[in-house]
């Protein structure tokens, strides 16, 4: 039981006594005691003041006069108006720390059988182009949200749609075909999405060009220049036979179809090393290829059912208006689907493979109106999870010289970025004189740790919902709130870790030695039965690392990777204060340091297991 729970149940204990009355869970509010109180935890008794018919600091001090004498853990407190300052004893915190020090795991739940399955959904590529930062982010917050799922005992599933069909997959394919002269991944030393990525930039620069031709033309007929302009790209030569090829995909032309599979093979195949690099993995990919004549038929259902209406022109319509929205289009007249009838398919097949408690999806925010669709469609379709589904929405990630447009090839790419964050992880601390007494190879491993936990901090510790600018230069860097900062602490731990061994050894022949003062205590006690003196900083650290838990549990209920960076960042800040004013190697008293090393030990331990929640790794050396 952590602390916050035993204190929780004294106060109720306590009020029942002194006032009779059965506090409710939400009534005993605790919180950390501000720093210029004496204290640890705080009590607020506004709930109670009412049925004590006390003023607030009197009903303060009755009941901590009555936890004092019937709770071991509290050692004296005081009253200030309707706060009741609370000081935990030595004991209890030693306590704490033994109960963190034996739970490999502490403050994380274990899924089990039984428990609720939610599906995650991210990353969404387009099978047109490379993944670039916008693509990053979304990957990140999944990937993180997954396992803070897991972490609060959900079973999770993790999935993908990928976009592998639509005029934008012929711009790259009818590209190729005019201009590719057979090129190949291998015959050009491209990854395939980067190959396929050029030609959808080539696609739209000769389109350009015809479109602006075109416009010429047409507004010196006379046209002016708005419609000229609309004509232009309807009319432009290269979205003709785009749309040609699209019709020709869908009816199943043999040919088509053979281009798009390969190009569309080595898209995957260089998707596959992106995401390695990134260390995001997923249990179930989609295809909307596989996923859009499902949702065609669901569509049908719902129609006759009376659930959706059809139009004069022979469109399929949702009515909303009851929910306060709009109508919303879902077959058109030629009878081809919208995105929404793809996500409806792409949710019926989720349905049928995995029985899910909850969906999340991992979209930016200028889909939120399309998600709160989709949640009332799926809930009149018969999803238990439809109405509940959750769209975590994010903002654009932005660069410090504007915004990507991938069409016009001014995209940031994954792969390139990743690069560049080692490469930079690599130079800054051959500067910093980091890497002297390391081979080449640990040097490469520890830059690739580092400059993505760089990458995936700087990102995720900002706010999802937010739009955020990123700057590589600032995320590489030692000091701050920054991923190098935390994984350098945690390296810094692990070497202290590693020399304490030398000096339990000496401990240890020093205590056997016949006629030591601490032979007879040292053999016959433990860390936890010593009662070893511990300072405020101490106390600080140990009441830090039990609120890991309650961090993980409020991340999980937020759908926040930034609560966990935000813990991490604060547990590591608190050690460095720690580290600065008290020796721990050095320490003479033995009890004390070995206290100290106990402490040190789970500090790393929780920001191993808080990073990885990020999907960050921490070295053991930099």
């Amino acid at each position: 039981m952590n602390i916050e729970t035993l204190i929780s149940q004294a106060a109720g204990e306590a009020v029942k006594a002194l006032y009779g009355m059965e506090p409710t869970e939400k009534m005993l509010q605790l919180q950390k005691t501000r720093s210029e109180f004496e204290g640890n935890l705080t009590l607020v008794v506004f709930p109670f003041v009412k049925v004590a018919r006390k003023s607030p600091e009197q009903t303060a001090q009755e009941i901590g006069q009555h936890m004092q004498e019937h709770c071991a853990a509290v050692e004296k407190f005081n009253a200030v108006k309707g706060f009741l300052n609370l000081s935990i004893g030595q004991g209890a915190w030693l306590q704490l720390l033994e109960a963190i020090d034996q739970d490999a795991n502490f403050g994380m739940k274990t899924p089990e059988m039984t428990s609720p399955l939610v599906m995650i959904e991210y990353s969404s590529p387009n099978t047109n182009k490379p993944l670039h930062l916008g693509h990053v982010r979304n990957n990140l917050l999944g990937w993180s949200l997954a396992k803070i799922m897991e972490a609060n005992g959900n079973r999770v599933v993790k999935t993908n749609i990928v976009n592998d069909r639509g005029i934008h997959i012929c711009k790259s394919m009818l590209a190729w075909q005019k201009w590719g002269n057979g090129e190949t991944p291998e015959s050009s030393g491209k990854k395939g999405d980067h190959l396929i990525g050029d030609y959808y930039v080539a696609f739209d620069k000769h389109y350009r060009e015809e479109v602006a031709q075109l416009k010429a033309q047409l507004e010196a007929q006379g046209i002016g220049t708005e419609e000229a302009e609309k004509r232009a790209k309807d009319e432009a030569p290269l979205i003709k036979e785009a749309h040609e090829m699209l019709v020709k995909w869908e009816q199943g032309d043999p040919e088509v179809r053979a281009l798009w599979e390969k190009m569309n093979a080595w898209v995957y195949a260089g998707f596959d090393e992106t995401y390695r690099m990134m260390g995001v993995k997923f249990d179930k990919i989609y295809y909307e290829s596989q996923t859009y004549l499902k949702g065609k038929a669901k569509v049908e259902e719902g129609l006759a059912k009376g659930l959706f209406e059809r139009h004069d022109d022979g469109s399929v319509w949702a009515n909303l208006t009851g929910d306060g929205l709009d109508q919303k289009l879902l077959l058109r007249s030629d009878g081809t689907s919208v995105y929404m009838t793809q996500d409806i398919g792409t949710a019926e097949m989720r349905y049928e493979d995995f029985p899910i408690d909850k969906m999340i999806y991992v979209v930016g925010n200028e889909q939120n109106y399309h998600f709160q669709v989709l949640a009332i469609l799926l809930d009149r379709l018969g999803f238990k999870w439809g109405k509940e589904l959750v769209h975590f929405s994010y903002g654009m990630v932005e660069l410090p010289n504007g915004k990507m447009k991938s069409r016009e090839g001014t995209v940031v790419d994954a792969d390139d970025l990743m690069q560049l964050m080692i490469d930079n992880a690599y130079n800054t601390s051959m500067e910093l004189g980091k890497y002297d007494d390391m081979t080449e190879e640990e040097r490469k491993e520890i830059a690739r740790i580092v400059g993505l936990g760089a990458l995936k901090y700087f990102i995720l510790k900002v706010d999802a919902r937010k739009n955020m600018l990123f700057n590589p230069e600032e995320s590489i860097d030692f000091n701050g709130n920054t991923g190098p900062f935390i994984q350098y602490t945690h390296a810094r731990i692990r070497s202290i870790l590693r020399k304490s061994e030398e000096l339990r050894v000496k401990s240890e022949e020093f205590a056997a030695a016949p006629g030591s003062k601490d032979s007879d205590a040292v053999a016959n006690s433990s860390l936890f039965t010593l009662h070893s003196s511990l300072n405020d900083k101490e106390i600080e650290l140990i009441q830090k690392m039990n609120e890991f838990g309650a961090a993980v549990e409020q991340a999980g209920k937020d759908y926040s990777p930034s609560g966990i960076a935000n813990y991490c960042y604060e547990l590591t800040k608190l050690f460095n204060q720690f580290y600065h004013d008290y020796s721990i190697l050095n320490e003479p008293d033995l009890q004390k340091r070995q206290t100290r090393l106990v402490i040190a030990r789970n500090v790393a331990k929780i920001i191993k297991n808080g990073m990885s929640l990020l999907g960050i790794e921490v070295p053991e050396r930099m």
